[in-house]
């Protein structure tokens, strides 16, 4: 990951191209495309430093170029980071409608039954969870595991995601004998991935939080605390590279340390993330 070198870049500060500068009628757009690599890096910055004012400026203006260089495959990558920084930041509406965008554009560009449609089903269906439309949620999971699922050039990392993310939804309806079925895929197809230590250290989490809403803590203890200490130990795993989405992973695994006593194991993984983001 490489870090902002301290000068501006054009999204800082310019105004994207006149909207109304268009081809004459009858002329064939020219597509223009957005740096798509370069784009990402910038947010991966913007985000090791939590600068959500940053990362919103940066896609806001890459959108605005993508639509005025007729680019629909860079609008859809934008799009699909403006759903998740959305949901991030907790505003609703935004990433409601980046998601119909998104999806719109799906459709647009015919990619229903590409690997790139089963990421925006994930992405929309994810922050359509965290707003509680669980409903909808499902209903992109299952569109995108069909698409993850008949397609040979899945990677694991996605189905780990999906695996992972369904799950939650499936929690949320009640569905919990689908969503340990699930987590277990996860915790699996994670295996060959590199640094699948953090996204099974998230599954055993989410898995203890499963069983507690299942049939409640007392009658689960035991089998919890093992859930979290088999989280714990792959946190501190001492292969695991110590960068920003790890400190991102320790910093959204915490509470949940917290809220089943694990006080220490919380402070310190708090500790870690703020050391790391003090650091880049």
């Amino acid at each position: 990951m490489s870090y902002d070198k301290g000068y501006l870049t054009p999204e800082d500060y310019a105004e994207p191209r006149c909207l109304l500068c268009d081809e004459p009628y009858g002329v064939t757009k020219e597509v223009k495309p957005v740096p798509q690599q370069r784009i990402i890096q910038k947010m991966n910055e913007y985000m090791s430093k939590r600068d959500y004012q940053g990362a919103e400026r940066h896609l806001k203006y890459w959108l605005e170029e993508a639509k005025l260089g007729h680019d629909k495959g860079g609008e859809l990558l934008i799009r699909n980071e403006l759903v998740g920084h959305y949901r991030k930041t907790g505003e609703k509406e935004n990433a409601f409608e980046s998601a119909g965008e998104a999806l719109r554009l799906i459709k647009e560009l015919d990619f229903e039954n590409h690997v790139s449609a089963g990421t925006t089903y994930v992405n929309c269906a994810t922050a359509y969870n965290a707003f509680g439309e669980n409903e909808k949620s499902l209903e992109l999971f299952r569109k995108a595991k069909a698409v993850y699922e008949s397609n040979e050039n899945t990677s694991p990392e996605l189905l780990g995601g999906l695996y992972n993310n369904m799950a939650l939804t499936n929690v949320a309806l009640k569905n919990f004998d689908e969503a340990f079925s699930l987590y277990e895929k996860a915790l699996k197809i994670m295996d060959r991935v590199e640094n699948g230590v953090l996204e099974q250290a998230i599954t055993y989490l989410n898995m203890a939080d499963a069983l507690e809403a299942k049939s409640g803590f007392e009658e689960n203890e035991k089998t919890i605390f093992e859930y979290l200490d088999k989280a714990y130990d792959l946190l501190n795993d001492e292969n695991v590279k110590k960068d920003g989405y790890y400190a991102f992973v320790c910093e959204k695994c915490a509470p949940c340390f917290s809220y089943y006593g694990y006080f220490a194991a919380a402070d310190e993984l708090n500790k870690k993330a703020e050391s790391i983001y003090e650091r880049d």
